[in-house]
């Protein structure tokens, strides 16, 4: 799921949220948003086809979770669980899910991980480093 910018992101999910209000067939991508937006009733009223909302700010000033960034770090970790990129993740996974958490529980904690090794490497202007976020989940395990 990569596009050239901001808005054409949150476009997709706006039209990804229709399509399956209008019960039209989905995509196996959009099968898995419309499960991660399912999740997040909190942010459906941030699906409403609005071009406000292509342009809004969410900002830590703000005091506002980013819906789009929180839904999509849900999606990127089911990717990366189901193709097992970086190598290891899946059977970190598999071991962090014996938890008696639920699953959107357990991707929470590992946003915490993946949003650290995504700021670092923006911070350093380098590939995010996947042994270090391999590392951080691992943490998650003790």
């Amino acid at each position: 799921m990569f596009f050239e910018d901001r808005s054409s992101t949150r476009r997709f999910f706006i039209e990804v949220w229709q399509k399956h209000h209008s019960a039209m067939p989905l995509q196996p991508l959009e099968k898995m948003i419309v499960g991660v937006i399912r999740e997040h009733p909190e942010y459906h009223g941030y699906l409403r086809d609005d071009e406000d909302i292509l342009a809004q700010e969410f900002t830590p000033e703000t005091g506002r979770t980013n819906p789009f960034l929180h839904m999509g770090m849900h999606i990127a970790i089911r990717e990366q669980v189901a193709t097992d990129r970086p190598p290891g993740i899946a059977g970190v996974y598999q071991l962090l899910a014996k938890s008696p958490t639920s699953r959107h529980d357990l991707e929470h904690r590992m946003m915490e991980c993946l949003g650290e090794t995504l700021w670092r490497a923006q911070r350093d202007n380098t590939l995010p480093d996947e042994a270090a976020y391999l590392e951080c989940l691992q943490k998650l395990m003790r």
